[in-house]
């Protein structure tokens, strides 16, 4: 798609409108992020692309490969009451 448009004077810069249908590009919003590359030919703008991660990047296994008590911290565990173990005192 390709849009005509006219860079206009904003205060002591410069300024380009983002109207019509460049406003209903998705994820264009007041506040959102944007990258804008600058060559001798003019600018290319394009929205930053939200980070999507992954809620479990690593197996349980992969976590606790090379655990052993120094390395898990062993020492810094707290001690466990009995209401804890055992809430019912049974």
């Amino acid at each position: 798609m390709h849009v005509h448009a006219k860079i206009q004077k904003w205060g002591n810069g410069l300024g380009l409108r983002v109207s019509g249908v460049m406003r209903d590009v998705p994820g264009f919003h007041v506040g959102a992020e944007i990258d804008v590359d600058v060559t001798e030919q003019g600018l290319t703008i394009r929205k930053v692309m939200p980070q999507h991660f992954s809620a479990v990047r690593y197996t349980e296994e992969q976590l606790l490969a090379d655990l052993d008590r120094v390395t898990a911290h062993s020492e810094l565990l707290a001690e466990l009451s009995i209401s804890e173990i055992d809430p019912h005192g049974s």
